[in-house]
């Protein structure tokens, strides 16, 4: 456990239960086995991710942006790109259990921000909450980490996203 999980567990009580939010997951949430031991390593074994829905991010790209020591290069947010998609998956978050996912992406660290995408799921478009790289701390500073992306695409590959897409992700390609 660290020394979040009272802060989170202090915004779970009083999160309104009956407000379920709507999460864009494009990074390695989608990686289940990382997310399971993350969610071990911090006293959150009782939460689960929803199965959740195939999804693109509309006029959104990916953008390394984000030096992590913990992963020995930058990592992945999101940038405005009119024309271009990410794919991942669509959650529907029970609002008691949003301060968990807040934890996982990092915004209760200020490493992200929530900001709002379109997305693309099951023929219609609808508005969702993502997690990108909060500007204050952005970087272009030092290589992309391999262990991320290596992350990045076995999420992709274990949470269905389209085969061509993972390709892209693996050349490491963000348009």
């Amino acid at each position: 456990m660290d020394s979040h999980y009272d802060q989170v567990m202090k915004a779970r009580e009083q999160a309104d239960a009956n407000a379920p939010r709507r999460y864009f997951a494009y990074s390695t949430i989608l990686d289940r086995a990382a997310f399971d031991e993350w969610k071990h390593q911090h006293s959150y074994g009782f939460f689960e991710l929803p199965e959740g829905r195939l999804a693109e991010a509309l006029d959104v790209d990916l953008v390394y942006d984000f030096p992590s020591r913990w992963w020995g290069g930058r990592v992945a947010g999101l940038t405005d790109v009119p024309g271009a998609s990410v794919y991942g998956r669509l959650f529907e978050i029970p609002g008691k259990d949003w301060p968990i996912v807040q934890h996982k992406e990092g915004f209760v660290t200020s490493m992200c921000v929530e900001r709002t995408v379109r997305v693309r799921v099951d023929g219609q478009e609808v508005e969702a909450t993502a997690f990108v790289t909060n500007p204050r701390r952005a970087s272009s500073d030092g290589p992309v980490s391999p262990r991320f992306v290596e992350a990045l695409v076995r999420g992709a590959k274990s949470a269905g996203l389209p085969a061509d897409y993972v390709e892209k992700l693996a050349r490491g390609e963000t348009r």
